[in-house]
């Protein structure tokens, strides 16, 4: 019996949005189990990865599930798809061709699926273009978007060609990262895909870019809650290049700066959770006090880390006291101006970045020292009546007074 007429099979679906969560874990699992294969141990950047993964998969599947006809959710999904799959392919090409002399089976299909980093990229870029509601703007975007798409699409197709020739030649080598060596390192007939690489890389780092500044423009031009959505996203994409970027510089870090990898890992969840609450509209007047807040705590974090390490360094190396003494010192100082510096940042940064709420608080302030030498109790109402309607501008305001016995 066929479908009527004025019916259609929809696949985006809330149904369909949690059966692709459901898939997602169960390949997290699966990376899960193929990581102690490898024999390295659990390393830092792989429980990073699965955190990462697991940040833009939650708010694909959330954003899906909510709004199943916007484009969004589906490309977050995308981006959580093909990351786990090149790590799941990276973590088994690894186990079968190092550790089992490629005996295990499946093993060229890990080979083939390693690159899928690349659309994951790709799919990330598009949805800094296309938020907040998956919508292309006319004009120049559409060209661009199709270029951007072509150049990701001759990468993937130069990529597979590279690991389909090296399976089916036999000749698969695979490096210490679990990627297929002829592409991490390409020599020989292949030393043409290095001159690629290097065109691949800047030239979507440039279109990524270009969408970064027409948003920019765009909000520069907008009001109200696209005003708030485009803040949401320049604020998540700005931690998340800061944070990508220190995650590469400290991969390799020993000691003490291994934490500084587990607070980039962190940051780098800025862009999916932007994105969530950017598109769902969720809490989107909460955008100032979190961007100041977390200025606020970026600045005193700096200037009391500078004034411990110059402190210690002042106390081991010119006065000459013990490295004990110096730190406990060192230490008690930090923790006293912890409060005075951090009242004093947060007023300076909420007058810059929150003004709505350094306004009300000086608001308020005021009202509590006119307040202390009031004495006529239709004053005070008139009074605090016009400042609550000053700070917080609600749409009805009333006060009730209990009558005295």
């Amino acid at each position: 019996m066929g479908r009527s007429p004025g019916r259609r099979l929809h696949v985006a679906t809330p149904a369909t949005a949690l059966a692709v969560g459901v898939l997602i874990v169960v390949m997290l699992a699966g990376l899960c189990v193929v990581g102690p294969a490898e024999h390295r141990g659990l390393q830092l950047s792989r429980v990073g990865e699965i955190v990462l993964f697991l940040g833009f998969g939650l708010v694909g599947v959330i954003v899906a599930w909510h709004q199943p006809r916007n484009p969004m959710g589906w490309v977050l999904f995308g981006v959580t798809f093909f990351l786990v799959l090149s790590a799941l392919g990276n973590g088994y090409a690894y186990v079968d061709y190092r550790v089992h002399g490629g005996r295990l089976p499946l093993g060229w299909l890990a080979v083939l699926v390693s690159p899928s980093w690349a659309p994951a990229i790709v799919l990330a870029g598009l949805a800094v273009m296309l938020f907040p509601d998956g919508r292309i703007l006319a004009g120049w975007w559409k060209p661009m978007l199709w270029a951007y798409l072509g150049i990701g699409a001759l990468w993937m197709g130069g990529a597979v060609a590279i690991s389909l020739g090296a399976v089916v030649g036999h000749h698969v080598t695979i490096d210490s990262s679990g990627g297929l060596t002829s592409l991490d390192n390409p020599t020989g007939s292949n030393a043409w895909w290095g001159a690629v690489q290097s065109v691949f890389f800047p030239a979507l780092a440039v279109f990524w870019l270009v969408w970064l500044a027409g948003q920019v423009l765009s909000y520069r031009r907008s009001s109200g809650d696209r005003r708030l959505q485009l803040k949401w996203l320049l604020s998540g994409a700005t931690v998340f290049i800061v944070a990508a970027i220190g995650l590469v510089w400290l991969t390799n870090s020993t000691g003490v700066l291994k934490v500084g990898v587990g607070v980039a890992g962190v940051g780098t969840l800025a862009l999916p959770v932007s994105l969530g609450f950017g598109i769902l509209k969720f809490r989107l007047y909460d955008i100032d006090r979190i961007v100041s807040r977390t200025l606020a705590y970026a600045i005193v974090t700096g200037l009391l880390l500078g004034v411990y390490a110059g402190l210690v360094l002042l106390a081991t190396e010119v006065l000459k006291f013990h490295n004990t003494v110096a730190v406990a010192a060192s230490t008690l100082v930090a923790a006293a101006l912890f409060n005075p510096v951090r009242h004093r940042v947060q007023r300076t940064v909420d007058r810059r970045f929150n003004r709505a709420r350094y306004d009300a608080d000086r608001t308020v302030a005021a009202f509590a020292a006119r307040l202390q030498d009031a004495v006529d109790l239709g004053t005070v109402r008139a009074d605090l009546l016009g400042v609550v309607q000053g700070a917080l501008e609600p749409a009805h305001l009333s006060m009730w007074i209990r009558p005295v016995d």
